[in-house]
């Protein structure tokens, strides 16, 4: 498995902004993604609920940190 994360530092209205920008943008490529790859299943439902949350958590401007982490298997696909 491979581990690649990216953190950001939000000290500023401007850094909150673009983490409540960058966390808009993953929410609706999830929903968009749900619906035409995972559409009717129990777990669309479950993952975007909580990138929803993780949206609702960035809207109010505050400090904080952003970390972004992707796990890359090294199993293919099935199919």
């Amino acid at each position: 498995m491979r581990r690649h994360e990216a953190s950001f530092e939000i000290d500023s209205k401007t850094d909150s902004y673009a983490a409540s920008r960058i966390l808009e943008r993953v929410y609706d490529t999830v929903r968009e993604e749900s619906r035409s790859v995972r559409a009717g299943t129990d777990d669309a439902s479950a993952l975007l609920d909580e990138f929803g949350t993780l949206r609702d958590a960035a809207a109010t401007p505050a400090t904080g940190k952003l970390t972004i982490t992707y796990e890359r298997y090294d199993d293919e696909f099935d199919g």
